[in-house]
């Protein structure tokens, strides 16, 4: 649509020998690219996304200090911060929170292996459409694709990375704190499996930020076949 505005307005400026020149040297459209092209670009964009935006939270703080991925509390566990916290623990309550987001960078650094194989080994089966879909539309067939998979293999790696960080030596400190208080009921949640769900979706979150960052940024598409592809969704 922007092509065509612009093409009319030039067309209303110029004399008819003028108008013959200027439509002799247009563009013959956009290039026709095929569905594997198209695929190829959309790999190429979510690798792109792993490597600017997933790497971030392999960082100390990568997911603790981000807002759009920072692991809460399950909904379990929140009264067992509110109980710690009224009996005057809330440095414990404060380092059971920290150890989850710890676990989890660590795991991401150790899996990011994991998402890369995915992308690269990924099918689409109609690109194009994704291609002129929603601005997240990669990632969500990425995350459709691959969630289960990745959730077997990535489970492994947090219930390593708790033992590695100490964060299973912490929540279990913090749950015998809060069974030990009088007239609560015991708690004895899975965070292994919550902070591998979390851990997931936070990746996913990191690989839509690039997705929409090449979509409606062109400085962000940083090669020829991220320009091509994407120039057809303009």
């Amino acid at each position: 649509m922007k092509r065509f505005s612009l093409l009319v307005l030039t067309l209303i400026t110029f004399s008819c020998g003028e108008l013959q020149q200027v439509v002799n040297s247009l563009p013959n459209g956009l290039p026709q690219l095929s569905e594997q092209e198209i695929g190829n670009g959309l790999r190429e964009a979510l690798d792109q996304g792993i490597e600017k935006q997933v790497s971030k939270l392999t960082a100390k703080d990568g997911f603790y200090k981000n807002e759009l991925v920072k692991i809460l509390l399950p909904e379990e566990l929140r009264k067992v911060d509110k109980a710690l916290r009224d009996i005057g623990l809330s440095s414990l309550a404060d380092e059971g929170l920290k150890a989850l987001n710890r676990a989890a960078e660590d795991a991401v650094k150790q899996a990011t292996p994991i998402f890369v194989a995915a992308v690269k080994d990924i099918s689409f089966a109609d690109a194009k459409n994704i291609l002129l879909g929603a601005d997240n539309a990669a990632t969500t067939y990425l995350q459709n694709r691959t969630q289960t998979a990745l959730y077997n293999k990535f489970n492994p790696v947090i219930n390593d990375s708790f033992s590695r960080v100490g964060a299973d030596a912490i929540w279990e400190q913090l749950i015998n704190k809060y069974n030990s208080i009088p007239l609560v009921n015991d708690v004895n949640p899975d965070l292994t499996d919550y902070v591998t769900n979390e851990a997931l979706k936070g990746v996913y979150t990191m690989i839509a930020v690039e997705e929409q960052e090449i979509r409606n940024k062109i400085g962000a598409r940083t090669t020829d076949l991220l320009r091509r592809v994407f120039a057809l969704q303009d």
